[in-house]
């Protein structure tokens, strides 16, 4: 048939919007309502400390918030940073939390929490240590379940194969434990996956393409270059339904194998210097249902 006369003789039905994708029953009530806030990058500069502040009194406004997911980059930056300033801002994060969160608090690291100064290899705090211990973190990954769901917390940033910076993967070992992990939770519980660094994005591709090259170019940095293989893990249990990163400070959404993966911006948007791009400063607000659905919006505090 020709596609004059197919849409010709389907008449009124091509004029029907589609109705948008719904993940959940409405007469449902959430079992779960948890803010996933990611990217702070605490300084004691551009007002930051207020203006985190403000985000988190914003988040405590909402009804019923029973947790919050912290995506890492939790201080401005600890690559290149002398110890002194890493102190400051660690004693900044943590008066911060003290005087205006009562929530808590769930992390996974960040890029910017880990102390990649190549002349300081030597000390007992390179690398992930120092961030852990002001964490409480006895591991970079880890797993709790809170009515009925489980969330898994991935260790997304590790060295890249040059030992200099920071690469986006699991790693042997991680992958090992969470493919037990998925294994050993039950079928019936649903999952959602915490990592900073993009297992899944199309934040990547937002940017336009040089006038003299005719492909994109993702960095092992933006996203996970284990992504494939970590899809066909999840796609073996399909009891994993979301997963949240940070990192790229742009919101999307994608779905891929019936799991859906958001990149939730960052609290401080283009590091406390306005929106990156389109997206805002905010944070995820996410509703869990018992059936392993959920509803979610991003937040502009």
């Amino acid at each position: 048939m020709q596609r004059r006369s197919l849409i010709k003789g389907l008449g009124g039905i091509m004029l029907t919007p589609a109705l948008p994708f719904k993940s959940f029953a409405t007469d449902q009530k959430p079992v779960l309502r948890v803010a996933h806030l990611t990217d702070v990058h605490l300084k004691n500069k551009w007002d930051a400390p207020a203006r985190f502040a403000k985000c988190l009194h914003h988040v405590q406004q909402q009804p019923n918030v029973d947790f919050i997911l912290n995506g890492g980059d939790v201080v401005f930056d600890m690559n290149k940073e002398n110890i002194d300033t890493i102190n400051t801002e660690w004693k900044l994060w943590h008066s911060s939390i003290k005087a205006d969160c009562g929530l808590p608090i769930h992390y996974v690291l960040g890029n910017h929490d880990i102390w990649w100064n190549e002349d300081d290899k030597g000390q007992a705090i390179y690398g992930k240590k120092y961030a852990m211990d002001q964490l409480q973190l006895s591991s970079p990954w880890n797993s709790f379940t809170k009515n009925g769901w489980k969330f898994i917390l991935l260790d997304s940033v590790h060295l890249d194969i040059d030992g200099t910076w920071y690469i986006g993967k699991l790693g042997d070992e991680q992958f090992a434990w969470l493919t037990n992990e998925l294994k050993n939770t039950p079928a019936s519980m649903p999952v959602c996956v915490l990592s900073h660094i993009p297992i899944l994005s199309a934040t990547l591709m937002v940017d336009d393409i040089s006038d003299n090259s005719n492909k994109w170019e993702i960095l092992g940095g933006d996203m996970h270059t284990d992504t494939g293989k970590i899809i066909s893990l999840f796609y073996q249990h399909p009891n994993v339904k979301l997963c949240l990163s940070g990192h790229i400070h742009l919101r999307d959404k994608v779905v891929y194998n019936n799991v859906t993966y958001i990149c939730n911006g960052a609290v401080s948007g283009a590091w406390w210097e306005g929106n990156k791009r389109e997206t805002a400063p905010g944070y995820g607000l996410i509703d869990f249902y018992a059936d392993g659905s959920f509803t979610e919006q991003y937040v502009n505090y």
